[in-house]
Order: C-alpha cells, then structure tokens, then sequence
C-alpha cells in the first residue's frame, strides 16, 4: 500500500513536468503559459502539510486517507475533461491540493509495515515510495501520451488513484490517538501562510519564464507574499496554541536543518533542471531518455535501500556528506560536456546523482522527527510543515536559481561566440557556403540560400552557447555542494569538540 499510496502521489506532478511540451501544444499554449500548470500546483501544495497533519491527528487515519483519495479521483477524472489552458491550470491547482495527503500516508503506511526497531529503514523506504515517480514518469509518459494526448498521462493515474482508494479500506491503519483539535486562530494563520506562500511559489515559479525584470507583476507577487508570511508569523507567535511552534522552528538545529533541505534540493535541481535541460537543448526526446531514466531509478531504489539499512539516527551528518561528494564528482564531471554529449555520457554521473538524492532524504526527516517527537505532536506539526515547505521551497529556488543563470550566461556566451562572426572571414563565409548547400536542390536565389546558412550558422552558435552555459551550471553546482560539505564538516567538528567537553565535564563531576 505504500508503494501504491506513493507513487500515484508522485506521478501527479512529475507526469505533467515530464511532458510540458506536449502539454502545452495539446492545450495551444506558448512555454510561457504551459509554466502556469507547474505553478499552479505548488501555490497550493505548498502550504498545507501542517494543516493536514493536524487533520489527521484530529480525525483519524481513516478518513483522512479516505477524503484525500476521492479528492484525488475526482480532480484526477476532470483532468479528463479539460480542453483549454485555464481549465487545466484550475484543475492542476486542485491536484495540489488532492495530492498532498499522499505522500504522509505513504510512509505512515510504511512505517507500520516495519517494527519500531527498523524505524529508519521505514522512513526510507516511505520516502522512496513518493520519489521514484520523478523517474518513473519520465519512463512510462511517452506510451501513455499515444492513448489520448495529456488525457492518457490521467487515465493510468485515475486507475491508481481507484486501487488506492479500495486498498486503504481493505487494508486499515491501525487508529491513532485523537488529542489535536483545530481552534479559530488556525483558520486565521492559514489564511495567512497560504497566500503568501503561494505567491511565492508562483513567482518562483514563473519568474524565468516571463524574466524577473520584464514582469512587474512578479515584483508585486514576492511584495504581497512577505507581509502575509510576516503577519502569519505576528499571528502565531502571539497565540497559546499556535499552529506552528515558531519559537522552535527558529532555533539554530531546525535553521540549519532548513538551510541543508534547501541547499540539498537546489544542487539536486543539476539533475531535473540542468542536464536534462542540456539533452533537451541538443535536440534529445523522451523517448531517447529512457535508459537513462531507467538507470536512475535504479540508482534510486539502490540508495534509499542502502541507506535504509544502514542509517544510524545518532550520526546523521555521514551520508549527508557521502552524498554531497558525489553530487560534486558527478557535477563536476557533467561541466566537461559537448554538443556531441548525449545520454550515454550521462549514465554514470545522473546514476550518481539520483543516488546522492537518496542519501538526503531519510537522515533530514528522520533527525527532524526524532527531535519534533521527543517534545510533542505539535512539535510534529511544526516539522512536517518546515520539511515539506523546505522541500518544495528548494526545489522551486533551485529551478529559478539554475534556470536564470543559465539563461544569463547564455547570452553572455552568445555574445562571445557570436561577435566575431562576419562573412569578411573567409572560414566563416566557407562556413555558410557550406551550410548553405543544404538548399542547393530547392533554393535558386543565391542570397536565399546565404541567408538560410547565416541562419543555421547562428543556431550552430546558439546551441554552443547553451552547452557552454550549462557546463558553467555544473560547475556552480559543484561549488555549492563543495561549500556545503565545508559548513557540514564545520558542524560536526563542533559537535564533536562539544561532545569532548561534556564528556570531560562529567569526568571531573563523577
């Protein structure tokens, strides 16, 4: 049931993520509008795991599972039914909202698959559930997009979401205890966080596509998004029962806690964004894609079950740096490619990739649930909506952050390449006599045919410049994790020179 409950969840979005293209020419929309579907599901998914965990803690499993699935199924068969860009975006922004009970099912059907001693492996594996969909989707879309366009991409999906619905019944979870009840000022926080998050995640979202600077909507949307998450914040720290232990949530363990998801989702976005965006750009379909992404879900499966196995909740910190070391071999090694790399060249360093991402993981959710149950269920609360909005908060910067600079240095090399071209140099105009040639057969007017090889000429550019502007990506990439493997050593050198100094207080008292 938990590998069932997960990977419908995460087929959700990363099925559409998958094929935007094709998407967007079923709906007739531009790369500009087709981003809308994207951005529509994160500002609603973003902000509701802490409402829906106390739900949850109030309810009871059952019906939360219950109401999450038939939410899901019926926004999943309207999917059916949409013909048109706006439609598709409401019902993408409803899918975020139905998909976002998934995923905490998933490993709480998990972990009570499990004893409580092999909890971390429990954790794992749940957090794998949801994961190999980002893959998956990738693998199975292109025979999916010849039933019926982006309507067959739902119709797999609603079959799931079906299975789903009767195996929860079939198979319950055992009742938790119901000792969490919503008040009246949640209704006031959420109606404070969820906006502003939202209007964070659509500019975040949106701003490379329709460019931060060119937008002055995208100002008025990062403008609006920080007063309401100051507000919420105003709002929360002033109540006895508060949502959100915010107090906690801003000690130094949780920040760092924070800053590493963040950190970790952004140098993991060298995979979806940066050398998948590359292949794209040299031309490579999903079709061509499908080893590769076959060999990255099994290096997937193999990390989460590694570190299920062996993860130690008392050293969190190791298989956080083991991960980040070969996200910078692997970045590293990608910053070398050509207009003549293709998947191939890729197996080894994405199979790395998709393995260090399994290392992140279960160390970070396990490490924040130890310390949020060691105090109480509202701590808990807290920790889900910190993971959750530091999860998708990373993914969507590293997305904005990786996207925009390799647009900006696009141009830059575009330039480079591009200033020096003139039909005065006799290589570049044997170049274009040569391009040209193509149109021997149905081109008579020399100009013509000289304009149409100054035009492929400038593609030939256009596209060295991209491969140029990603090699610079990997190697930015490379450079975060290499500071973040620092301030990680930093930190548990702290803490070992900490853990000398009790030892030694102790010492002396006994």
């Amino acid at each position: 049931m938990a590998l069932l409950v997960g990977t419908t969840q995460g087929l959700g979005i990363n099925i559409v993520t998958a094929n935007l293209p094709a998407i967007q020419g079923s709906l007739g929309a531009t790369p500009t509008e087709g981003a809308w579907l994207l951005a529509a599901y994160y500002a609603t998914s973003i902000s509701l795991s802490a409402l829906l965990v106390k739900f949850r803690f109030q309810f009871g499993l059952h019906l939360f599972a219950d109401l999450g699935l038939m939410l899901f199924i019926v926004v999943t068969a309207a999917h059916l039914f949409a013909d048109d860009l706006r439609s598709a975006v409401a019902l993408r922004a409803a899918q975020g909202v139905a998909a976002a009970p998934l995923t905490s099912l998933a490993i709480v059907y998990m972990m009570n698959a499990w004893p409580e001693s092999r909890r971390p492996t429990a954790v794992a594996f749940g957090m794998a559930c949801s994961q190999i969909g980002v893959p998956l989707a990738r693998v199975i879309s292109p025979d999916l997009l010849q039933i019926g366009d982006w309507h067959g991409l739902y119709l797999l999906e609603l079959g799931l979401a079906i299975i789903c619905l009767a195996g929860v019944n079939l198979f319950r979870l055992p009742p938790a205890p119901r000792i969490m009840k919503f008040e009246w000022g949640d209704a006031l926080s959420f109606a404070l966080f969820a906006p502003g998050l939202g209007l964070l995640a659509v500019a975040l979202s949106m701003g490379r596509y329709v460019w931060w600077t060119e937008a002055p909507w995208i100002g008025v949307c990062l403008a609006l998004s920080l007063p309401l998450i100051g507000a919420a914040i105003i709002v929360e720290l002033h109540r006895q029962r508060p949502l959100l232990d915010l107090r906690w949530l801003s000690s130094g363990e949780m920040i760092r806690l924070f800053i590493a998801i963040i950190l970790f989702r952004i140098a993991l976005s060298e995979q979806t964004v940066g050398a998948v965006g590359m292949l794209q750009t040299l031309g490579v379909q999903n079709e061509q894609l499908a080893t590769l992404y076959w060999i990255e879900l099994a290096a997937m499966l193999a990390g989460f079950t590694w570190i299920g196995l062996t993860l130690k909740p008392a050293r969190p910190l190791t298989p956080l740096m083991f991960a980040l070391l070969l996200i910078i071999a692997a970045a590293w090694t990608d910053a070398h490619a050509t207009n003549l790399t293709r998947p191939a060249q890729l197996y080894v360093t994405q199979g790395m990739m998709a393995f260090a991402g399994a290392f992140f993981l279960p160390p970070a959710m396990l490490y924040g649930v130890s310390q949020a149950m060691a105090r109480s269920q509202a701590h808990f609360v807290s920790f889900v909506m910190l993971f959750s909005a530091g999860q998708n908060l990373g993914g969507l910067i590293g997305s904005a952050f990786l996207g925009t600079f390799v647009t900006m240095r696009e141009k830059f090399h575009s330039n480079q390449l591009t200033q020096g071209l003139t039909l005065a140099d006799p290589q570049v105009a044997a170049r274009v006599r040569q391009l040209a040639g193509a149109y021997a057969h149905t081109l008579s007017d020399a100009r013509l045919r000289n304009a149409e090889g100054l035009a492929l000429l400038q593609q030939q550019a256009t596209r060295e410049a991209y491969v140029l502007a990603y090699n610079d990506a990997f190697l930015l990439i490379a450079a975060l994790a290499t500071l973040t493997l620092v301030w990680i050593l930093v930190l548990r050198l702290r803490i070992y020179v900490w853990r000398r100094r009790q030892a030694r207080t102790a010492a002396q008292a006994a």
